[in-house]
């Protein structure tokens, strides 16, 4: 996702989980996982900005065989840059969870 307006079409009409370090705002699809990453000025600078979307990337990828179909935007919070490893993959599933975009298996 790269436009705008998509993604203010998810942000309007989608259901949104918020933890300590991400939030998550899932909107339910058919045949299609389309997934958008974002980090304001507030997270840092460019630097900072960018570690942040590329953990989320990869723990993007690692979730995302167990993930409805959907669109997905994560958008980054200050304390992510403080956040562990272990801590961001505990928020990471459990605002997954509270979207309901975890298929039940």
């Amino acid at each position: 996702m790269k436009q705008h307006k998509e993604f203010q079409y998810v942000y309007n009409k989608g259901k949104n989980a918020h933890s300590s370090s991400v939030v998550l705002f899932y909107l339910q699809a058919n045949g299609v996982k389309r997934v958008g990453f974002t980090a304001t000025k507030k997270v840092g600078n460019a630097v900072i900005r960018n570690r942040s979307k590329r953990r989320f990337r990869a723990l993007f990828s690692e979730y995302s065989p167990l993930l409805n179909d959907g669109t997905y935007i994560f958008v980054a919070k200050v304390a992510l840059q403080e956040t562990s490893y272990l801590s961001l993959k505990n928020d990471f599933k459990k605002v997954l969870a509270k979207a309901g975009a975890l298929r039940n298996v």
